[in-house]
Order: structure tokens, then C-alpha cells, then sequence
């Protein structure tokens, strides 16, 4: 009978969220928008550096991996968060709690892993420059990128599968907004040696991925203020000072969290500590990369607003060039081989010209020497000129 008991816990109750007539669908809003913005940011900036090909290099690939798991580590608990401020029941089944618990903690510790490899790879980039490109290959790059993912779903699993072993003797009130290790093995019919035990594994594993991290950024401050010109520091620190800002970010609420040991904290500082950890950290990471990186921004101007930006190439060597006919536009003296010319709206009444089969033109895709659709147009008895069309970054 005892035993019945002391396994009778199957659904736990969340403390950690104000009730409904308590303000609760006051929180609802601002928590939607907010999951709203870390999900749209990450993905503009996952799907910024995959389409740009100017960030196709070992630091970008990173950072759009980390962006994709920003995603998912948000959506093992906001979506929970949200469905409990506005019902009257905030249960949830300890099977889901286990799972919860496991995805959410598997993608911080993938994270960490990528954070320490990120940091490794400023270190390379900026106190081992000539090398860098023979050392972090793509195919290193992909391996590590491939095995953090691996270890963080890995390391975790045998711990998980143990708690979902012990009797839940109650109560059964978690005194948090998800589901975490502490407050999960507090309901436990354990000892407090074995929670003490956990606390121990867990701080020496933040501990030493912080140091191993640290070391790395104090040792490439140390190569950056040794370069002798002030525009040589200011652009390597550049290269790395977003990296160090989301380390401090995502490790300070993870030790706040985690390297509590015995202190105990106000329900309120709690709850204050849980949010930055799960919600605040991944919401203002995409705005750090993107604020702090002119290629990035570009990159995601490119994605969000795209738009034509034509070259004007002489043709032939002929010396009188025109923008286009003399109908459409005025004529513009002889342009310089690949000058650039952002698109007004004559060249798109050209283009428009050219899908109608106008007599003003051909296109020529197969001529040698030029990039993307090439339009050939006769402006005058016997002067041409060639426009190359190409996507480019909104100016």
C-alpha cells in the first residue's frame, strides 16, 4: 500500500504563473509577442546566412545553427507557458514534464557545446589567421557542428531516464513556470544527497564550459590589443564582440540558475531568473548579431526586401552608351565597366519593354563574361549597351 502511495504522483501543478483573474492574460500578450519575435528573428537570420553567399564561412554557419536552436529551445516551454496563463489548470503529466525537461535542457547544453566552438573559432580566426582556413575546414566545421548536437541530446539522457525511475510522494506543486531539474527532484522520495550530487555534476559542467570559453575570449583580447593600428583593433574586436555579449548573456542566467547550491531565492526573483534564461536570452540574441554586424544587416535587408540592382557594361567597345532608349530615359555619358546603378523605375519599364518583345532589344544569356540575364539594347542606329541584372542588398 505504501508503495502505491508514493507512486501515485502522475501530474504536476505550476505555482509559478499568476492566475487568470489575477492578471494572468495580462502576461499572455507581451509572452506571445515576444515568442513571436524570437522565432521570426531567429529564422531571418538562420535563413539570412544560408542565402547569402557572402556568409557562407565557419563564423556565420555557426551562428545561423545557433539561431535554428534558439527556435526550438523556446518552443520546448513558451507554448506551455502561454496555454498555463490562461487556464484555470496549470498541470502538466509527468511524462510531459520528463520530456519537457529533457528537450530543454539537451538544446541549452547543445548551445553551450556551440558556444565553446564558436569561441574556438574567433580564437583560431584572429590569433591564428594564416592558418585558419586550412584548420577550420567545412567538413570540421559540419563534424562540430554535428557533434555538439549529439552530445547535448546524449549527455542528458541517462539522468532523465533515472528521475523517470524515482516515486513522486508529493505534493505535487512545482514551484516554477516549467519543468527543471531542482524542483522536480524536490518532489521526489529521495535524499537530499542525491540532489546534491546532481547539483555538483551539473555546476562542473557550466563551470567548466565557462572557463574553457573565457579562457579563449581573454586570450584573443590579449592578441587584439597588441595589434599596433587602432582600425586593426576596432575591426577584430568587431568579429568577436557579439559572440562575447551572447556568452555573458546565455552563461549569467544559466549560473544565476544553476550555481545556486544552497541559496534560495524569492518566488518572484525565481520566476525573474527562469524568464531571462529561457525567454530573454534567445529574444535579444538575433538583435546582437544583427545590430552589431554590417554583413548581417545586409544580409537580412537582401531577405527581407529584395531588390534589382543592374551593372552597365560597355558592349563591343562601343564609346556612346545610353541608359536606355531615348524615349524612356535621358542620355548618360560613357559608364565605367562594371559600374553599379541601382534600379529607378525606367529600368523596369526596359525590362517591361523587353518580356513584351519590344524592338528595343534581345537578351543575350550566353555572351561570355557576364553575370545573370544579360539585356542588349539599341538605343540609337548603332549604339548598344548591355545590362546585367542581379539581386542585391536594398540600399
Amino acid at each position: 500500500m505504501e508503495s502505491e502511495n508514493l507512486s501515485a504522483v502522475t501530474e504536476f501543478i505550476f505555482t509559478g504563473f499568476p492566475q487568470l483573474q489575477d492578471g494572468g492574460l495580462l502576461y499572455f500578450f507581451p509572452l506571445l509577442f515576444v515568442y513571436t519575435f524570437i522565432v521570426v528573428g531567429n529564422l531571418m537570420v538562420f535563413f539570412a546566412v544560408r542565402l547569402d553567399t557572402r556568409l557562407h564561412n565557419p563564423m556565420y554557419n555557426f551562428i545561423s545553427i545557433f539561431s535554428f536552436l534558439e527556435i526550438w529551445y523556446t518552443t520546448a516551454t513558451i507554448p506551455t507557458m502561454l496555454s498555463n496563463l490562461i487556464s484555470s489548470q496549470k498541470t502538466i503529466s509527468l511524462t510531459g514534464c520528463l520530456l519537457q525537461m529533457y528537450f530543454f535542457h539537451s538544446l541549452g547544453n547543445t548551445e553551450g557545446a556551440l558556444l565553446t566552438i564558436m569561441a574556438i573559432d574567433r580564437y583560431v580566426a584572429i590569433c591564428n589567421p594564416l592558418h585558419y582556413l586550412t584548420i577550420m575546414t567545412p567538413r570540421l566545421c559540419a563534424q562540430l557542428s554535428a557533434g555538439s548536437c549529439v552530445f547535448g541530446f546524449l549527455i542528458l539522457l541517462p539522468e532523465v531516464v533515472w528521475i523517470s525511475t524515482l516515486p513522486f510522494c508529493g505534493p505535487n506543486q512545482i514551484h516554477q513556470i516549467f519543468c527543471d531539474f531542482g524542483p522536480l527532484l524536490n518532489l521526489a522520495c529521495t535524499g537530499a544527497s542525491v540532489i546534491l550530487v546532481q547539483d555538483v555534476i551539473h555546476a562542473s559542467a557550466i563551470l567548466i564550459t565557462s572557463l574553457i570559453i573565457s579562457l579563449s575570449y581573454i586570450r584573443i583580447v590579449v592578441v587584439i590589443l597588441g595589434i599596433p593600428s587602432a582600425e586593426g583593433r576596432k575591426k577584430a574586436f568587431s568579429t568577436c564582440v557579439a559572440h562575447i555579449a551572447v556568452f555573458l548573456m546565455f552563461f549569467g542566467s544559466v549560473a544565476l540558475m544553476y550555481l545556486r547550491f544552497s541559496a534560495t531565492y524569492t518566488p518572484f526573483w525565481d520566476t525573474a531568473i527562469a524568464v531571462t534564461f529561457s525567454v530573454l536570452s534567445p529574444l535579444f540574441n538575433p538583435m546582437i548579431y544583427s545590430l552589431r554586424n554590417n554583413d548581417m544587416k545586409d544580409a537580412i535587408k537582401k531577405l527581407l526586401c529584395p531588390q534589382k540592382v543592374f551593372r552597365v557594361l560597355p558592349f563591343f567597345g562601343i564609346e556612346s552608351l545610353y541608359k536606355a532608349p531615348s524615349d524612356l530615359m535621358e542620355p548618360m555619358e560613357p559608364t565605367p565597366h562594371d559600374t553599379k546603378v541601382t534600379g529607378p523605375s525606367s529600368f523596369w519599364k526596359l525590362l517591361d519593354i523587353k518580356q513584351k518583345g519590344s524592338k528595343y532589344g534581345d537578351v543575350g544569356n550566353n555572351l561570355p563574361g557576364f553575370l545573370g540575364e544579360l539585356l542588349l539594347v539599341e538605343s540609337q542606329p548603332h549604339n548598344f549597351f548591355a545590362v546585367s541584372v542581379e539581386t542585391m542588398p536594398g540600399t
